[in-house]
This record gives structure tokens, C-alpha cells and sequence, in this order.
């Protein structure tokens, strides 16, 4: 696959680069927003219709609850059971006791909830005013009326027709029972469906109350009310559902449907409240988000395609031309130039192979005048030699001649001169081997041992020096001259314009992983102002004498050897002498 891409066009690359890149994860985000955006719709449609269908559930029950109140108040009412139970003697009696009891015309005019009521009883000298009803035949023979008769005094809630009308309405039906001689009867009391039409006028979405026999009570949808769910073509899968939430095909399309059930206080029966809206004009506009989203990601990527190619078409031309010059060098033509313009990658290098172009032409002009030359350098290449050999100092010849002139002082009885002597050879080997990178400690001491007993050698009884360290840290690697410089410095400076002389003392000791070693004398010191322009040096890193070694070198080398962390420690009082002290790691450092 590796080789396959490389060896693919960088037109066709990019284009890769970009459907890869660009245009699959547009594709799969838009994909995924678009359903998670339908779904949203969904979800918040039904959430909506949740709160509605409640909202109806409430303001239903707040209205048949009327006629309930109302049927609970009649059923205990003596004044009812008078009239309806009273044996009349004459008309004028029924008459007379109508209008004396106008309870039911005065409900249905203090309630708006019911448009009227009627009470069915069985006695032969009552008359027939729509209120007061002697039930026929066929009005015993009906199922509300034997249900009633049946459910001792339950509340049932149908569709019944009103004789007046011929007309279904929706009642609410009890027995009531007079208990004293035994008598029962029906009350009827129609609810005011226009009020539950009217709130059913008010929901955003389709919705319809039905009662225990599929009967539709109410629609906000023309052409509902009276009809049954299976006169509609109600989906038969959730026709019969007391309370849920379903999907089900309506009208032919795919549709959300949530039923819930109320029932009243005291009912023998219920109804419910059903509420169905189409998926398609819930996301409808989730669609049209969708389909213009669409458009616009689909002219933004043709446009994007054509301005890619645009692109590499030019980056492929230039990178073209550039191929051509190159292999037209690669012929041996050294005269060619390229121009490109642009200052990107491509023009920057065309620009740098032009100027290598050049600088190869002009080292193949140094090449001919280097072999010109060579037949000359050959002939001078002797005498170099020669003075190389003149010009260099034997080390050997500087040893051997320090030896001998050692060898003739403890001959002659001199054996002070002897070891002085043997003691600035091992010095100047020393000095000779300050090339290396590192030295043992232990080595390192011995060299200023070295020098202290030069210099005891020339100052006698006026120098006393100690040189101590702890057995383990002798194998310890350090740069080599970095105690000499400090112990000459306090000879130099500290003792030498001391009259009674001193003491110089250098010790080194471990602590936990360091090596410690501290050069101390008691001589002069050093005053404060040029103390502090001493450590005030520690700090240029520009040398005045590139050949003195002195105590800044020193301190230079430690930090460049073991990091800014390490270097000299300098302190010193006039008259009370000087302290240098620094410290190494014990494993090497970074050296």
C-alpha cells in the first residue's frame, strides 16, 4: 500500500488527501447529524404531546367532574325522591310539583359543563317533560339503561341518544336507588361537548376522546366526532390500548400515537384521550434544514475539488519544470538557469538549486586549478615536513636533560637539588599531558604535592603545606589542572608578600554522592571590592589571556564540565586568609 502511494501522481495524492480527509468525515457527520437532529425533533414532538395530552386529561376530568358532582347531589336529594316517587291524582298535581322542583333546568344553567339533564323513573302518573321520562320499552331494552340497572350505582359515561333529537350525545348514566319504598331510577346528564371541543381546538396535533367503546366524543379534526375508530381506519394494533405510547401507520403514514386513560371517580367505565401526529411533519422541517445543509456541503465540496486541482496542477507544473533543469545538470550542462517564481517551498528551492548550480560550476573551476597546483604543493610538501620536525620540542629531550642534571645533584651530594628537580619534571610531564579530558584525583594531588614542595624548596622554613584526602575518593575523575591553579594563587597571592610566611592546606573528602575539596591558606585575604570583582568574573565568559590559567579558568571549566550548578566557592577576610572550595560528582559527571 506504502509503495502503491508512493509511486501515485501528487495530483491524484491530494485528491485522495481531500476525499480521506475531508469530504468522507462531512459525509458521515452531516449522516449523523441529520439523524440525531431528526430524533431530536421526535423526541421534543413527543415530549410536546406528553404535556398536551395531559393538559386535555386535566381540563376533561375538570368537566365531566361537574356532572359528577352534580349526579352525587341528586342522588342524595329527598325533594327528588318526592317528586319522582309521588302517586298524582291529577294532572294539575304533576304539574304543580314540576314547577316546584326546577332543580334540573337550574344546574344546566349554572353549569356550563352539562347542556341538561334527564331522569328516567318508573311511574305511570308522571308526564313526560324531557326531564321527568317514563321509560318505554325500548329505552329499558338498551344497554346503558340495563347497565346501569346493573352496576348498583356506578357512574357509567356513553353515547347515548337523546329522544328529543334523535341526536348520540355523551351522558353520564346512574341508578339511583330510593331506598324508603324500594323505587330506582336512571339519571342521565349530557355533558357540554362543545367545551370539550373547544379544548380539544387548542392542541397543535391531532386529537380525539374516546370513550370504552371506541366511540370518538370529541375531535379537532373535522369529520371525527360521532364516528368509531374503526370507521376511521384506526390502526387495529393499538386501537384497543388503554394507555401508551405506539407506532402505527395513519392515513397511510407513519405516525407517533399516545392514548391515556381517564377514569373518573366512582366510574364503572372511562375514556380516553388519544393524540397522533405524522413523523413526516414533525421532522418535515428537520428535512428542509437538512436538504439545504446538504446543497451547501455539496457546492462547497465541488468547489473545494476544483480549487484542488487548480492547486496541484500548478504545484505539479512547477515541480515538472524543476525535474526538467535537474536532469538537464545531471547531463553535465552547467549552464542552465530555472526561474520560478513564488516564494514557497518551490521557489525557494528552485532558487537554491540554481545557486548550487552555481557553486558546483565554480568547484569544478577549483578542481582544474587544484590539480594545476598539486605538481607545486608536492614540491613543498619537504620542506613542511622539515620545519614541522625543526619546529617541534621533544618532551623526551626536556625529561632526560632534567634527569641528568638531577642524577649529578644527588651525586654531588645534593639530594634537595635532586628531588626539586625530579618534583618540576613531574610537573612539566604533567603540564605536557593537560590535553586529556580527565585525570584521576589522586594524580591531580600529587601534582600539587609537586608544587607545594617547589615552593617549600624556595621559601623554606616561611611555607608549611598539608595535602589530605580520603582514601576512597582517589579514583574519583576530574579535568586535570583544576587544583594547581588554586594552590599557586594562594601561594602567589596569599603568602609570598606575607613576611612570617603561612600555611596552605588542601584537603578532599565525600559527601553522600560528591567529592569535596577545599584550598585554604592563612595569609593576607583579599578585600572586599576585590573579592567581589573576583566573583564578579565568574560571570564573563570572554578571557583576557587566552593563556593564563588562572582561578576564573578553573571556574569556567568546572561549570562547562559538570553544568552551571558547580563551580568556585570564594571567600576571604584581609588578614584572616582565603577559602576556595568546589565540588565534583563522585560518579564523573558529564564529562
Amino acid at each position: 500500500m506504502l509503495r502503491y502511494l508512493n509511486d501515485m501522481k501528487l495530483q491524484r495524492k491530494l485528491m485522495l488527501t481531500f476525499i480521506t480527509i475531508v469530504f468522507v468525515p462531512v459525509m458521515i457527520v452531516g449522516m449523523f447529524l441529520t439523524g440525531e437532529l431528526r430524533q431530536m425533533a421526535l423526541s421534543n414532538a413527543m415530549e410536546q404531546n406528553a404535556l398536551n395530552v395531559d393538559r386535555v386529561l386535566k381540563r376533561t376530568a375538570e368537566i365531566i367532574n361537574v356532572s359528577y358532582d352534580i349526579s352525587y347531589r341528586l342522588s342524595y336529594d329527598n325533594r327528588l325522591k318526592d317528586v319522582a316517587n309521588r302517586q298524582y291524582q291529577s294532572v294539575y298535581e304533576v304539574v304543580s310539583a314540576y314547577r316546584g322542583y326546577p332543580d334540573f333546568r337550574e344546574y344546566a344553567r349554572l353549569y356550563k359543563e352539562i347542556t341538561d339533564i334527564r331522569f328516567y323513573i318508573d311511574n305511570d302518573t308522571l308526564l313526560n317533560n324531557w326531564e321527568f321520562i317514563q321509560p318505554t320499552e325500548q329505552i329499558v331494552e338498551q344497554p346503558w339503561y340495563q347497565q346501569a340497572l346493573a352496576t348498583n350505582g356506578l357512574i357509567s359515561w356513553n353515547r347515548i341518544e337523546d329522544e328529543r333529537d334523535q341526536i348520540q350525545r355523551f351522558s353520564l348514566v346512574r341508578k339511583v336507588d330510593f331506598r324508603d319504598n324500594g323505587g330506582e331510577g336512571v339519571l342521565v346528564i349530557n355533558v357540554n361537548t362543545n367545551l370539550l371541543q373547544s379544548i380539544l381546538n387548542q392542541e397543535a396535533f391531532e386529537t380525539m376522546i374516546v370513550d370504552d367503546k371506541d366511540a370518538i366524543i370529541a375531535a379537532n379534526r373535522p369529520g371525527r366526532t360521532g364516528r368509531t375508530l374503526a370507521d376511521i381506519q384506526f390502526d387495529e394494533k393499538v386501537m384497543h390500548e388503554e394507555s401508551g405510547a405506539f407506532d402505527a401507520v395513519v392515513d397511510g403514514n407513519a405516525s407517533k400515537i399516545l392514548i391515556e386513560q381517564l377514569l373518573p371517580q366512582s366510574s364503572y367505565n372511562g375514556i380516553r384521550v388519544i393524540s397522533v401526529f405524522s413523523v413526516d411533519s414533525i421532522v418535515r422541517d428537520a428535512n428542509r434544514i437538512n436538504n439545504v445543509a446538504l446543497i451547501v456541503i455539496g457546492i462547497s465540496l465541488v468547489i473545494a475539488i476544483i480549487l484542488i486541482y487548480a492547486f496541484s496542477a500548478l504545484i505539479s507544473n512547477r515541480l515538472r519544470r524543476l525535474s526538467k533543469h535537474i536532469s538537464k545538470v545531471a547531463t553535465g550542462n552547467f549552464e542552465t538557469s530555472m526561474a520560478i517564481d513564488g516564494r514557497d517551498e518551490i521557489g525557494q528551492l528552485s532558487r537554491q538549486f540554481n545557486a548550487m548550480v552555481v557553486s558546483i560550476d565554480e568547484l569544478m573551476m577549483e578542481v582544474k586549478e587544484s590539480n594545476r597546483q598539486r605538481s607545486e604543493l608536492e614540491l613543498r610538501q619537504n620542506e613542511i615536513k622539515f620545519k614541522m620536525l625543526a619546529s617541534q620540542i621533544n618532551p623526551h629531550f626536556l625529561f632526560n636533560t632534567l634527569e641528568s642534571i638531577r642524577m649529578k645533584a644527588h651525586l654531588s651530594g645534593q639530594p634537595g637539588i635532586a628531588r626539586v628537580v625530579k618534583m618540576l619534571g613531574r610537573m612539566m610531564r604533567a603540564n605536557l599531558e593537560a590535553g586529556k579530558r580527565t585525570v584521576m584525583l589522586r594524580d591531580e594531588l600529587d601534582i600539587v604535592n609537586s608544587y607545594l614542595e617547589i615552593q617549600q624548596f624556595r621559601h623554606e622554613e616561611l611555607l608549611s603545606y598539608e595535602v589530605i584526602s580520603e582514601p576512597d575518593v582517589g579514583q574519583v575523575q576530574v579535568p586535570p589542572l583544576i587544583i594547581q591553579p588554586l594552590v599557586e594563587n594562594a601561594v602567589i597571592h596569599g603568602l609570598e608578600r606575607q613576611e612570617a610566611g603561612g600555611t596552605v592546606r588542601v584537603r578532599a573528602w565525600r559527601e553522600r554522592d560528591e567529592v569535596v575539596i577545599l584550598v585554604e591558606d592563612n595569609g593576607l585575604g583579599i578585600a572586599p571590592e576585590r573579592l567581589e570583582s573576583i566573583l564578579a568574573s565568574f560571570a564573563d565568559r570572554e578571557e583576557d589571556d587566552g593563556h593564563r590559567i588562572g582561578i576564573r579558568n578553573v571556574h569556567l571549566r568546572l561549570q562547562l564540565a559538570y553544568g552551571a550548578e558547580y563551580g568556585l566557592e570564594m571567600d576571604s577576610e584581609l588578614g584572616e586568609g582565603t577559602r576556595i572550595r568546589f565540588r565534583v560528582p563522585a560518579g564523573g559527571g558529564t564529562i
